[in-house]
């Protein structure tokens, strides 16, 4: 798994990205918060193998690919500002890689944000670790952003 994956996995998955608006911000239809997937007891989730999602037209060769934009609209500053209301440290999430990296509970070090840098198509010299840091950072909000974060222009410049 990548290390971009590897973020928004926690971001999204955290319980506070299924709360907020009726339903649940970051739930799939027909899901409810007590079961963000929507699945029927016993039954596989809606929209995977064997149960389609309900009001789901069905799938054609013009699909989109997987890893698109998931179903699900996550407020990725409330997810984050919840997280860190919770953490011991003070953490500067909002501007520095390496504390929002510490804030999700994954490895801040160099070589996972040379990896990171590498999952998002760093062009840059890996050497100049300050350049990289904020770059990944601004990407890292943008990709978010892009597969179904709300995150404000604040974060992403």
């Amino acid at each position: 798994m990548s290390m971009f994956r590897d973020i928004m996995g926690k971001i999204f998955g955290h319980p506070a990205a299924a709360q907020g608006a009726p339903g649940g911000i970051g739930t799939l239809p027909g899901a409810s918060a007590s079961d963000p997937t929507g699945a029927a007891p016993g039954g596989p989730a809606p929209g995977s193998m064997g149960a389609p999602m309900p009001g789901a037209a069905p799938a054609t060769s013009s699909a989109a690919p997987s890893g698109t934009a998931p179903a699900q609209s996550v407020d990725v500053e409330a997810v984050l500002t919840d997280m860190a209301s919770k953490n011991s440290q003070k953490l500067n999430w909002q501007t520095s890689i390496v504390d929002l990296m510490k804030l999700l509970g994954l490895d801040s070090g160099l070589e996972s944000r040379k990896e990171l840098a590498r999952d998002l198509g760093y062009s840059g010299s890996t050497d100049d670790s300050a350049s990289m840091n904020i770059w990944l950072h601004k990407q890292v909000m943008q990709k978010l952003a892009e597969n179904g974060g709300k995150v404000p222009d604040s974060l992403k410049g």
